[in-house]
Parts: C-alpha cells; sequence; structure tokens
C-alpha cells in the first residue's frame, strides 16, 4: 500500500485533517481540535520549512557495504531510529473512525512488528491512558506513555497504570504545560520544577523521558532533573504561537547536552532525508506523529508498516548516498545550513 493510496483512503474519514499530500501544516493552520497550531498557524510550518532548508553533502567515493540503521534505546534494540509520536483522543482530532483502544492497539502492534516502537497519548479523559496502557501491556511493554504534566496526585495514579503496563520507559510531555485543559485544575497543574521532575522520575521506576525541551538552558535542567532523554519539541506549534522551528534549536541543544542524555526530535520531520539531517546535526532518533496518524487511518495496519517501510527505505538510501554505513559514522558533516 503506498502513501498516496494511504492518503486517498485517509481525506475520507479524518475530521479535522484534510490528509494533505505534503502535511505541512498551512492547510490546518490555527485550527483545533485537529492537527492545527496555535495562535496564527505558523509553528507547525515553520517546523516542516526548517527542515527543508538543511541540505545533505552527497558522498559515494565510499565502501560499498550495506547499511545498518538500527539504533538502541534503554538496553532495546531497534530497527531505525525512528517512534511514532503520542496521540491521545483520537476521536476528538482526528474523527470518530477508531476508539483509543483501536488506535492504540494498531500502532503499537505495527510499529513492534516492524522493529520500532511508539509513544502513546494522554487526555482529560481518564480512558485514552487506561487504553494507551492496557494495549502497552498486551504488547510485553512494548510502548512507551506519556503523562501530561498533570498535579502530582493525578500523575501518581497514571504511573499505577503504567506499571502495570510493564513498559519499558515512560514520558512526559512538560510543553503540554500550555494546553487549556491544564490551567485551572486544583491543586495546579502545568510547569514543573527540577525538583518535581525528580520526584516524578522516582515515582516513575524506569527510565525517564522529558519531551518539549526548545532550549539548551532547558535541555540541561532536564538533565540534572534525573531525565534519561529528552524529546526536542515544540509540541507541534500547539501550545506557543511564534516560537522557533525544533530544526533550528537542535544544534545548540546538542552542543550543550548532547553525549551526555539521549536526544530525540520531533516536528516537521517526513522523510528519510529529513530524519538523516536530524542524525546528522546530533540527535539519536527522531518522533513522527501527524503522519503515523494518517498513515493508520487510512491503512490500518498495513497502512502503518507501509509507512514504516518507506521511511526505512528513504534512510537507508540517503546514507548510502552521503557515505555513511552505520549511525554512528553519521556527523555534522553530511549535513549543510
Amino acid at each position: 500500500m503506498t502513501y498516496k493510496e494511504i492518503i486517498e483512503v485517509a481525506k475520507d474519514c479524518m475530521g479535522f485533517c484534510k490528509a494533505c499530500p505534503i502535511c505541512n501544516g498551512k492547510v490546518c493552520k490555527n485550527s483545533m481540535p485537529g492537527p492545527g497550531a496555535k495562535g496564527i498557524g505558523d509553528v507547525a510550518i515553520r517546523n516542516y520549512d526548517k527542515w527543508k532548508e538543511i541540505r545533505l553533502n552527497m558522498d559515494t567515493i565510499a565502501e560499498n557495504k550495506d547499511i545498518d540503521a538500527s539504533f538502541e534505546l534503554f538496553g532495546k534494540k531497534f530497527k531505525y531510529p525512528i517512534f511514532a509520536g503520542p496521540v491521545g483522543a483520537v476521536q476528538l482530532h482526528y474523527g470518530d473512525k477508531y476508539t483509543e483502544e483501536e488506535y492504540n492497539n494498531i500502532m503499537l502492534k505495527s510499529c513492534n512488528d516492524s522493529g520500532i516502537a511508539a509513544f502513546t497519548g494522554d487526555g482529560v479523559n481518564p480512558n485514552v491512558m487506561i487504553a494507551a496502557t492496557t494495549m502497552i501491556k498486551e504488547q510485553n511493554g512494548m510502548g512507551i506513555p506519556t503523562v501530561k504534566p498533570w498535579n502530582i496526585d493525578i500523575i501518581k495514579e497514571k504511573m499505577k497504570l503504567i506499571s502495570d503496563s510493564n513498559a519499558f520507559a515512560v514520558a512526559m510531555d512538560i510543553d503540554g504545560a500550555g494546553l487549556p485543559f491544564l490551567k485551572n485544575l486544583t491543586p495546579k497543574a502545568g510547569s514543573k520544577t527540577i525538583e518535581e521532575l525528580r520526584e516524578i522520575k522516582e515515582i516513575a521506576k524506569r527510565p525517564f523521558i522529558i519531551k518539549g525541551i526548545m532550549t539548551a538552558k532547558g535541555a540541561i535542567k532536564a538533565r540534572e532533573s534525573g531525565a534519561d532523554a529528552i524529546i526536542v519539541s515544540n509540541h507541534g506549534g500547539r501550545v506557543l504561537d511564534q516560537c522557533a522551528s525544533t530544526a533550528e534549536v537542535l544544534p545548540e541543544i546538542v552542543d550543550a547536552v548532547g553525549g551526555t542524555i539521549k536526544i530525540l526530535v520531533d516536528g516537521g520531520i517526513r522523510s528519510g532525508a529529513d530524519i538523516l539531517k536530524a542524525l546528522g546535526i546530533g540527535a539519536d532518533g527522531v518522533v513522527i506523529a501527524r503522519t503515523f496518524v494518517i498513515a493508520l487511518y487510512g491503512g490500518g495496519e498495513e497502512g502503518v508498516k507501509s509507512y514504516i517501510n518507506q521511511l526505512g527505505a528513504e534512510l537507508e538510501d540517503a546514507m548510502t548516498m552521503c557515505g555513511v554505513h552505520s549511525l554512528k559514522e553519521i556527523n555534522r558533516d553530511i549535513v549543510r545550513f
């Protein structure tokens, strides 16, 4: 099943999302619920555009051997350094074709069968996390639940579900602090101090990933909190209007904490070439959300697997044409700003 075929099916069943041939944020800007961005809606667009401004340096005077794009995280080995991003409340944002249980079951299974892993989402409805952790448990813990920055009592309840799922890691999208449904809770929810994050990591009792890092200063604070990994992310442009793109801030974050903590990056990454650019700058892996949702709505399990195979083939082709054969050979020599 090609991605073009997937789009043709998806555009008739995705609610706010138009399943555009190029998922660049232009059609859905300033439209939420749905996949759009906050305010004037230019952050999702900027995420996409800035990856395209970075170019790859072709070099085929190199040994002709097989490509190994495999990646390790927290003792788990994956075929590619690619993760499906967390999506919660799918019926609110993307239409009612799938329930939370159905969406998570298809995404987790398809990713695991294809040699990568998926993050799962969270939401106001408790069933979002219940569905996610139930499906992760069915996949023998091969999934990463993502918890919103609720108050500590709610976080503890969510962590009980995560513990029961045996998830191999857990994430918190700290950038979710800007979402409206977190602003009026009692006790207060939202932004977290370094000390509060340390407490959450202790409760988690498994590798802890902080998603939503957009500055070198933020990356250093995340490392000080004891996080095992970070995701450079602006929440797809959904929480702060007119902020920088992830491609723009990734170099300074890698320079600040690269080699001392695992670094993933999301936001506008749409191809194997984009993935190689992120790895060249210094990320350890990438997270892709919107187009994985389109792949699932348009093709179910077959659609997700086809999309993973497409991204993997594009990444391997780009690596070949840049003269690198494994992730450890990739460095900034292959990118041109």
